[in-house]
């Protein structure tokens, strides 16, 4: 009221505005009771004391209506005033129904609606990461009405609703014990408390008996900046309390108006006197007069105490809250009449361009300028007024810190604007706020623990969609944010790292001559291969020693070269396995081994059948000759060169790159085309090898001082046990590995059979060279036979 009258002052002193114009005043008090304010809305419109509808009997016109307080009085004033279209202004209605603009025509508010407020709760939320929220609410409009705003839009955010409590007023006490149960038993930290201070006391008290600590209480801007709270019982509970409050504001000179304020000056102001004996503990003689007050132990107020000694919320102006709207308010007003009064004839905004007269104008008139105004006030703000005759919407953010005294103090640490751009509505300094946990970090307030990256979230069955689990993504699968939803699948050629938060290259696998494995094996190949080589040489140059010559030594050079392919081909196994090393590397070592164990089964055959043809009329003796040998060997290796041929045209092998069998890992390798080709190709060998062994095992024990049908005997065991054991492991190892695998299949048969059948033959040769002769390999030394049969 103190503000009004010191606006009021100030534009009569101002040449500027209204120049030549008085403005007045009257002050009603409605008790915060409804009726009472209907009442003295009447007494204002009529200017009786008896109000008379639709007349006024004072020749200054009324211009607007400031006030009312509560948002159901202003409710029922607004209808009654929207009739005639009287403008009517509040400074702290904040309900919602009031921006009706159908049934409240003429209202308007320099205090943002609840809509505004429960739209910035929710941004608070959302900006400090909680998603487990209790509520707890008057049980009246403004309590259900915020609460139910609120909870739309944080739903709308993803956020969860823990509980929901309202305070009963008529049960307050009883009702408080349950309210405090279920914020116990919750595990919501962050409570929103949308009510008045005085509602709130009976939660608090029971709070305190009860010492439940430790939740962030999130302010509705109605108990905010309230005093009831912060004694320093409550300080424990409290502190770290955030929230809304109404947007102050600097009223520069307002506070030399006030301390210089007089019942003297203004005697007939009735609040100021009741002011005056409250703040100095004095009564007027007049009343002492009348009421008799304890006779001369009553101090007398005299008009001349000296307001600047108070130190009490009249004089503080640091946190100007509704009185800053009080001060908006009236300036709007005053700036609708200005424009009013400054209208020409022929030009303004009514029909046939006329203007109105500001010593007799009509409400509506006046209510056509005050939709219309806009300017800004003194410290720089700008005020106007909407579609829905809400002023732009600007709160301070205030946070519960303890003074040095120990008590609780609201300080502000943010704003919300909603004449803001977009996405900047909420401004929060984070280092200014203190919370009662007494860290830096912002208290969670969450059903469940996020889920780093790397894991996604599964809801529980049964509970609200805040509640969930972490659940660590499946392999191949990334999460790179945190509470992620879902896992998404990597590309072909990536794979996740081990947290899982990102996808890295897959490293590329093939048995390489680089690494150790493929080193050792390409060496041992080389070297091995050597050996059959330096053999061959060792015969060549022994030619003519019966050693050699026995058991056809053409077919002895044939298959030391086929030993030497045997091993060599092993290299084609190792190293990028290109389409090209894919085509050939099975058919070269399928080709080779025919070559190999075909020589082999040759040697057999002419064992048993030169020992058959030394009977007499032997049939056997015509087919003792070289073109037998070339033949059956030609014969054997065409089969295997038409699997080969076959396979390659029908469906030959290629490279592939192969990511199912390692994780992490992409494996070049050559898919064979047709698994049937590989294993008939395979088999074929394996059916050499054992036709081979079968002669060979038979002809074992022929009478001959130096049967070579033993060491072909033991070569193709060695051959069939390798083969048997290499498709066994073949079929469980893979990548690079199972090429490793058969390359040491094809060293180790290959070594078997250079080693069962030709190094006996080098030892005579090289170490015993006495033993290498016809008599001894005729028999005709009993003990030097003895000999070479032990070897």
């Amino acid at each position: 009221m103190q503000n009004m009258f010191f606006v009021i002052e100030e534009v009569n002193r101002d040449r500027n505005l209204l120049p030549n114009i008085t403005l007045g005043f009257q002050v009603y008090d409605s008790c915060n009771i409804r009726q009472r304010a209907l009442e003295g809305t009447l007494w204002m419109l009529t200017g009786w004391d008896e109000a008379i509808p639709n007349y006024r009997c004072q020749e200054s016109p009324l211009a607007t209506v400031v006030g009312e307080t509560v948002s159901s009085s202003s409710i029922a004033m607004a209808r009654l005033l929207g009739l005639s279209r009287y403008p009517q202004i509040s400074y702290f209605s904040t309900s919602p129904l009031l921006s009706d603009r159908n049934h409240f025509p003429s209202f308007f508010r320099t205090v943002p609606s609840d809509v505004f407020q429960s739209l910035g709760l929710a941004q608070l939320v959302i900006h400090f990461g909680w998603t487990w929220i209790g509520f707890l609410s008057m049980d009246d409009n403004y309590g259900q009405q915020g609460v139910q705003m609120v909870k739309e839009e944080i739903i709308k955010a993803g956020v969860c609703v823990a509980f929901s409590e309202t305070i009963l007023r008529n049960q307050g006490n009883r009702h408080a014990v349950h309210i405090i149960h279920v914020i116990r038993s919750s595990s919501a930290n962050a409570i929103i408390v949308f009510c008045g201070g005085s509602e709130l006391v009976t939660v608090m008290d029971e709070m305190v008996r009860q010492n439940v600590t430790g939740k962030i209480w999130i302010a509705s801007e109605a108990w905010s900046t309230t005093s009831l709270l912060s004694h320093q019982k409550y300080t424990g509970i409290t502190f770290g309390t955030i929230g809304f409050a109404l947007n102050s504001g600097e009223i520069p000179g307002f506070k030399k108006f006030l301390v210089n304020a007089s019942p003297a000056r203004t005697p007939n102001d009735l609040f100021l006197m009741r002011f005056w004996e409250e703040a100095f503990n004095c009564k007027w003689p007049e009343r002492e007069a009348v009421f008799g007050f304890q006779e001369n132990r009553t101090k007398l107020c005299t008009g001349s105490e000296d307001l600047k000694s108070l130190r009490n919320l009249y004089t503080d102006v640091t946190n100007l809250r509704a009185t800053y709207n009080v001060y908006n308010a009236v300036y709007a007003i005053v700036h609708a009449l200005d424009a009013l009064s400054s209208c020409q004839q022929g030009r303004g905004p009514f029909r046939y361009g006329m203007c109105a007269n500001v010593s007799n104008f009509q409400p509506w008139q006046l209510l056509h300028y005050i939709k219309n105004v806009r300017f800004h006030n003194k410290v720089g703000k700008e005020i106007f007024f909407d579609g829905q005759g809400n002023a732009p919407a600007r709160y301070d953010i205030v946070n519960w810190q303890k003074s040095a005294e120990g008590t609780i103090q609201q300080v502000k640490v943010g704003s919300y604007d909603s004449s803001a751009p977009p996405g900047k509505h909420l401004t929060i300094n984070m280092s200014a706020i203190q919370w009662g946990s007494g860290e830096a970090q912002v208290p969670p307030s969450v059903c469940s623990h996020r889920c780093r990256p790397g894991y996604r979230k599964v809801v529980r069955t049964g509970t609200p969609v805040c509640c969930y689990q972490c659940v660590q993504c499946p392999p191949g699968e990334v999460s790179n944010r945190t509470d992620s939803a879902e896992c998404t699948k990597c590309s072909w050629n990536q794979w996740p790292n081990a947290r899982q938060d990102q996808c890295v290259p897959r490293i590329i696998e093939f048995l390489s001559y680089e690494e150790p494995l493929g080193a050792i094996l390409a060496a041992t190949s080389i070297i091995f291969s050597l050996i059959p080589l330096a053999s061959l040489g060792l015969f060549i140059y022994h030619r003519d020693t019966p050693i050699v010559k026995a058991n056809n030594r053409n077919i002895s050079y044939l298959l030391l070269l086929a030993l030497t392919l045997c091993f060599l081909c092993s290299l084609t196994f190792i190293g990028y396995p290109s389409t090209e090393k894919c085509l050939i590397r099975q058919a070269a070592f399928g080709i080779s081994f025919s070559l190999c164990i075909s020589c082999v089964l040759v040697k057999t055959i002419m064992v048993v059948m030169a020992f058959h043809a030394t009977k007499p009329n032997s049939a056997f003796r015509r087919w003792v000759r070289p073109e037998l040998s070339y033949m059956v060997i030609s014969v054997c290796i065409l089969i295997q060169v038409l699997v080969c041929v076959s396979w390659l045209i029908l469906s030959h092998p290629f490279s592939e790159y192969n990511t199912q069998v390692h994780p992490g890992k992409i494996i070049v390798e050559c898919n064979e085309g047709s698994p049937l080709a590989f294993w008939c190709m395979l088999g074929y060998l394996g059916f050499l090898a054992t036709i081979s062994f079968i002669v060979a095992f038979l002809a074992r024990n022929l009478p001959d001082s130096f049967n070579e049908a033993k060491f072909i005997t033991f070569s193709m065991l060695a051959f069939l046990s390798v083969w048997m054991s290499f498709i066994l492991a073949y079929l469980s190892a893979r990548g690079k590995y199972m090429v490793a695998m058969e390359i040491f299949a094809i060293l180790a048969s290959s070594s078997a059979l250079l080693s069962c059948i030709f190094f006996p033959k080098c030892y005579l040769i090289l170490v015993r060279p006495e033993l290498n002769s016809k008599e001894n390999l005729m028999g005709r030394k009993e003990g030097a036979s003895k000999k070479i049969k032990a070897i």
